[in-house]
């Protein structure tokens, strides 16, 4: 009796650890989805975005799980061999993979080894149903604000006047690329860059450049109205009356592109990036992931 009371016990707190974590990434799937994900014009390609990238960790965690809960050993082998192949995709024991993903998984592994949820009705439904609800309960917000987005289509030249600012923002072209790239690149491609925005010249223009971090800052967006932001360089913080959204007519909501580069430096290796939302970075000058563009400015 004692030891199926044991084996209770340690299924629950297999079940509860394996909830508690899939409801993790549910958070977080939905969340990152929305904020770097779903850019692309069609739909189907979204959705095969969100499931293959923001929403696969919480599949795989929820699947592990109720494979666990049905056959114990063979989940528990499966929860030991996730860990293996984490541990060898993401290059060894990583900060992060190291505490969200391969520790969990072993843990796991050794609980469902051992333990047996009863009822296991009761378990797997709980499985299912609490992160589908932290899915739905945090995706309301960014559902809504996404399928509000502002866009005219106009990817040419644009005047953006407000909150003391009036700057003419690149066209789309070598001024304003689909990719992103590192600060220096970014600013070498501004200077080049011929009067129309459409064009590198052979020798450095000086026409167009990079926003500083109070220019970017003060023409941020939300729903064509500017969303008020002001630059506090002391404690380098932006605050707004609005939130601004990756809408038109500043930026591409068909862009994976979500971060720009400013032209103020903290140092030598560093410079500020200002993301759609309005928030401000610190990054490494030499940091130019696809998602980190520019826009020039003139």
């Amino acid at each position: 009796m004692k030891t199926i009371r044991k084996r209770n016990v340690a299924g629950w707190v297999a079940v509860g650890l394996s909830i508690a974590i899939t409801c993790f990434w549910a958070f977080w799937g939905i969340t990152e989805n929305f904020h770097e994900g779903w850019f692309y014009a069609s739909l189907w390609s979204n959705v095969g975005l969100m499931v293959a990238q923001y929403l696969s960790p919480m599949l795989i965690f929820m699947g592990a799980a109720l494979i666990a809960i049905q056959w114990p050993r063979l989940g528990a082998s499966l929860h030991a061999l996730g860990a293996l192949v984490a541990f060898w995709f993401f290059g060894g024991a990583s900060n992060a993979g190291m505490l969200f993903i391969i520790t969990p998984l072993f843990l796991f592994a050794v609980l469902y080894w051992v333990g047996r949820p009863q009822p296991r009705q009761l378990a797997t439904s709980l499985v299912i149903g609490l992160p589908l609800l932290t899915l739905i309960g945090a995706g309301v917000e960014p559902v809504m604000r996404v399928a509000q987005r502002v866009n005219d289509g106009n990817l040419g030249a644009r005047v953006v006047a407000g909150n003391g600012v009036q700057l003419t923002w690149a066209p789309a072209g070598p001024g304003w690329p689909p990719e992103g790239m590192d600060w220096y690149a970014a600013t070498e491609a501004c200077q080049y860059l011929a009067d129309d925005g459409l064009t590198v010249a052979t020798t450095a223009q000086h026409i167009w450049r990079l926003p500083t971090v109070d220019e970017a800052v003060r023409s941020m967006a939300r729903h064509r109205e500017n969303s008020g932001g002001v630059w506090d360089g002391a404690s380098a913080q932006a605050t707004y009356q609005t939130r601004p959204d990756k809408e038109s007519p500043l930026w591409n909501i068909h862009s994976q592109v979500i971060y720009w580069w400013t032209a103020t430096t903290v140092d030598d290796e560093d410079a500020y990036i200002i993301v759609y939302d309005g928030k401000v970075w610190p990054r490494d000058k030499e940091f130019g992931p696809a998602y980190l563009g520019f826009r020039c400015v003139k």
